[in-house]
C-alpha cells in the first residue's frame, strides 16, 4: 500500500527545506548587530531593547523579511529589476513593517509621542535592509544552483 501525499504537502516540504538552507547563511551576531544599529540609538527603543521579548520580536521580523527576499529572488535571477520585484511583495513587506512598528508602539506605552514617525522609518529601513539581504542571498543561491 502506498502513502498518498498532496501537492500542498510536497510544496510545503520543499519550502521548508529551502528556508532552512537559506537561513544557514545567517548569523546571530548579524541579527544582534542590526537591531542595535537600527533601534539602539533611538530614545524610545533603547529602553525597550532591555526587554528580551522586544529584541526577539525584532529577530522574528528580520528573519521573515530575509526569507521573503530570498523567496522573491527567483524573479531577480530571471532578469526582473529589484524594484519591480519589491512591488510584487509590497503587501507582505508592508505587513512586516506595520507589525514591528505596532509592536514597538504597544510596548513603548505611548512614550514615543512625536518620535513615532521616526520610529516607523526605522522599522521600514530595518525590514527593507533584511529583505535586500535575503534577495541577494537568494540570487546568489540561484546562480550557484543551490535552490
Amino acid at each position: 500500500m502506498t502513502v498518498i501525499t498532496t501537492f500542498k504537502e510536497k510544496q510545503r516540504e520543499k519550502q521548508i527545506k529551502y528556508e532552512r538552507s537559506v537561513l544557514r547563511d545567517l548569523s546571530i551576531h548579524t541579527l544582534k548587530e542590526r537591531v542595535q544599529q537600527y533601534f539602539g540609538s533611538s530614545r524610545i527603543a533603547t529602553g525597550l531593547l532591555m526587554n528580551a521579548g522586544i529584541e526577539e520580536a525584532c529577530y522574528d521580523i528580520a528573519l521573515e523579511a530575509y526569507l521573503l527576499g530570498a523567496k522573491f529572488s527567483k524573479f531577480g535571477f530571471f532578469g526582473e529589476d529589484i524594484e519591480k520585484v519589491r512591488l510584487r511583495c509590497f503587501q507582505e513587506e508592508k505587513h512586516l513593517i506595520d507589525t514591528l512598528y505596532n509592536f514597538l508602539l504597544y510596548w513603548g506605552h505611548g512614550e514615543e509621542g512625536v518620535m513615532s514617525e521616526a520610529l516607523y522609518y526605522h522599522c521600514e529601513q530595518y525590514v527593507h535592509v533584511w529583505w535586500r539581504d535575503g534577495f541577494a542571498n537568494g540570487q546568489r543561491r540561484h546562480k550557484l544552483r543551490l535552490h
